[in-house]
């Protein structure tokens, strides 16, 4: 038996006094205790404020990417000893790799993303420059910087690692500093992946804490600069959200609520068809999967009139070769719940679905390989039918947090779209049909009460990842009974955990403070080429501007036969007039690109190593033969790159390109990036 341990304040600390008792969902027996007494929740949160929170704060948001990627190696290396404890919560072999592998990959997710979609800065500058006076002089800018609190993390039973890696991923990039308090039941796997990241020392010290047991007073501890983000029932959430310090204080409160998911037939899904086949194995799954002890699990599935029995014949037949039983035995598909505690409660939820459902599959005895079904907290699947889901709303308004699926019928597109209202907002919906109109009239009619929609059919059935399984680039949240909150997505689960600020000032201002130049500031010119300047001697405003070039009719014809694009408005003068948006032959947008780049250019071996690419080009006023360009090239932005040993020290390099007539209009406005050359090595993460 085993005594799990705290993480408070760097150390590792034994609960006192009263001991929550962990068990083997399979067996039943104890296999440990656990315990929060005695932990101090205010110098917890004191000490994630004023010690992890300024050393987060100080790293740029690659050095936080690249302590995620370090953290997710030594994960995936130890995965295995996370399985062996994984079985002992009733996890499958795929269940355990949902979430212990799919919550290491959330890490390298998010490592990724910090270093492709973040600067290696400590903020994060977002959005375009808005003009705000006539003369240029005053001007807006938005920035993202971490929030200077601590963000307390409520993580659910059923994903023990991927519910926990899949907060703490978008707040340790965004630079603040994490308390984790992982459910009791799983708890166990929690800690062992957690010891394992304190463990690696990458983390600096008050990065992270953990609380294994009651969370006892700690929300009433929040402050302003605080977030919580909530996984759980929607009543819990619901409980804490209205809390007198997060009320008083305004604090940022992210709920991730269970949800009445559903699923939804087309009507050209009839049984023969792929789609038809696609959405029995689909609801099947999300039914077994975990045992059904899912967020995301589907709860109600609604099918076209007329193919109830069609559907439920199909369900219950794979239901019935479904083989339930200890995770580890041959042939098992389904392990336990939780917890013989989860047990009582699906039952009594499946029961008050009963009182407006008919129950057509499961609900009694049952066979269990490897285990006794009496000791285990093992619960078969249940299939239940309703024939007026219009007007009786059991099955929208009970969720049986487990392996329970009520099927129900759809007269109408409308139809089934109301239906799928009724959950009162869910995390997930998901739509298996052929038909291009049906996809397009229940996702506009359904969308509004989903965070995620999968529309399921043959071409995307082999890669899918399924209805159930939510993905790091994209949103895992959902409106009204799913908690009206957001996590992932990307970019935007890290933008959560930082307050967005809007900067006026001057564009010299603005520039010195984003370190981004800003159309307007101060350019810096000198005879040096910008080109013969490492990465490290340039400086952001460096402004080259270049001698001019006359465009000829001989120019256009030249690159219209070189490029092959002979587009009438660049080759004949009468048709180019009478599109009424050009006075003449004009020259190519991509040939004005390329003259530009003969302008700026500084054609001699130098710091510059190659073009990395172009970005937000917009042509702006059309070029005639007989127009005189010149180019203005300015330093926007300076990015240092991770340099591999044996490679040039390089960075990357944003160029303004603003290309104008002779009439100082502007013609071509672009940035390009160029890789150039570091006096000294950018660290490796």
């Amino acid at each position: 038996m085993y005594m799990l341990k705290n993480y408070a304040m760097g150390q590792w600390v034994e609960g006192t006094g009263r001991k929550a008792d962990l068990f083997d969902a399979v067996t039943g027996e104890k296999i440990g205790e656990t315990s929060s007494d005695g932990l101090d929740f205010k110098a917890m949160m004191h000490y994630a404020r004023s010690v992890g929170g300024p050393k987060m704060r100080a790293l740029t948001f690659h050095q936080r990417a690249a302590m995620l990627k370090a953290i997710a190696k030594v994960l995936m290396e130890r995965k295995d000893d996370f399985y062996a404890l994984s079985y002992l919560t009733g996890a499958t072999k795929t269940d355990s790799w949902v979430d212990i592998e799919g919550g290491i990959g959330t890490f390298f997710a998010y490592s990724s993303r910090g270093r492709r979609e973040f600067p290696n800065e400590c903020f994060h500058v977002e959005g375009p420059t808005e003009p705000l006076s006539k003369n240029g002089t005053f001007v807006g800018r938005h920035i993202l910087v971490p929030i200077e609190g601590v963000a307390v993390h409520i993580n659910a039973f059923n994903f023990p690692v991927w519910g926990m890696l899949e907060k703490l991923a978008p707040a340790l990039l965004a630079g603040v500093p994490c308390i984790v308090k992982p459910a009791t039941a799983g708890s166990h796997l929690a800690e062992a992946v957690f010891r394992t990241i304190v463990d690696t020392g990458i983390l600096p010290d008050g990065a992270i804490q953990l609380v294994c047991g009651s969370a006892g007073d700690m929300l009433d501890h929040l402050e302003e600069q605080d977030v919580v983000a909530f996984t759980g029932s929607a009543a819990t959430g619901q409980k804490l959200k209205s809390g007198a310090a997060v009320v008083k204080n305004s604090v940022r409160f992210n709920m991730e609520a269970d949800s009445l998911n559903c699923s939804i037939l087309g009507p050209d899904a009839v049984p023969g068809t792929e789609e038809f086949d696609l959405f029995i194995k689909e609801v099947t799954r999300e039914m077994t999967t975990k045992a059904g002890q899912k967020c995301t699990a589907i709860r109600r599935s609604i099918v076209p009139a007329g193919l109830e029995e069609d559907v439920i014949k199909a369900l219950s037949k794979r239901l019935a070769s479904t083989t339930i039983g200890a995770p580890t035995a041959e042939g098992v598909r389904m392990g336990p719940l939780a917890s013989r505690a989860q047990v009582n409660a699906v039952r009594s939820a499946a029961e008050m679905i009963r009182h407006g459902a008919e129950l057509v599959f499961g609900g009694g005895d049952f066979d269990v390989v490897g285990a006794d079904r009496e000791k285990g907290a093992f619960f078969a699947p249940m299939l239940m039918v309703c024939d007026n889901p219009l007007t009786r709303l059991e099955a929208h308004d009970i969720e049986a947090f487990g392996p329970v699926n009520t099927v129900m019928p759809y007269h109408s597109i409308e139809e089934a779209v109301q239906l799928a209202r009724l959950g009162k907002g869910s995390l997930v919906g998901s739509l298996v049909t052929a038909d291009p109109k049906v996809a397009r009239d229940v996702i506009l009619g359904t969308a509004a009460f989903h965070g995620r929609m999968l529309v399921l059919d043959r071409t995307s059935a082999k890669e899918s990842t399924g209805h159930g399984s939510p993905l790091p680039q994209l949103v895992h949240g959902g409106p009204g009974r799913a908690g009206g909150g957001e996590e992932m997505g990307g970019a935007r689960g890290v933008t959560h955990y930082m307050q967005r600020v809007a900067l006026q000032g001057s564009p010299s201002m603005i520039t010195a403070i984003t370190r981004e130049w800003t159309k307007g500031a101060e350019e810096h010119t000198d005879a040096v080429h910008p080109f013969r300047k490492t990465f490290d001697e340039l400086e952001i405003g460096d402004t080259l501007i270049t001698k001019s070039r006359t465009i000829t009719l001989g120019d256009i014809e030249a690159f219209a036969d070189l490029s092959g694009d002979t587009f009438y408005a660049h080759m004949n003068d009468d048709d180019a007039r009478s599109n009424g948006v050009f006075e003449g032959r004009v020259a190519h947008g991509y040939f004005i690109v390329s003259a530009a780049a003969g302008l700026f250019v500084e054609p001699s071996l130098g710091p510059v190593l190659a073009n990395y690419g172009m970005e937000k080009l917009r042509f702006t006023k059309p070029v005639y033969p007989g127009d005189t360009i010149h180019v203005r090239l300015t330093v926007k932005q300076k990015t240092a790159k991770d340099t591999p040993e044996g490679t040039i020290p390089q960075g990357v390099v944003e160029w303004d390109v603003e290309v104008m007539n002779q009439d100082n209009e502007a013609v071509a406005v672009y940035s390009i990036l160029t890789l150039v050359r570091r006096s000294e090595p950018a660290l490796v993460g």
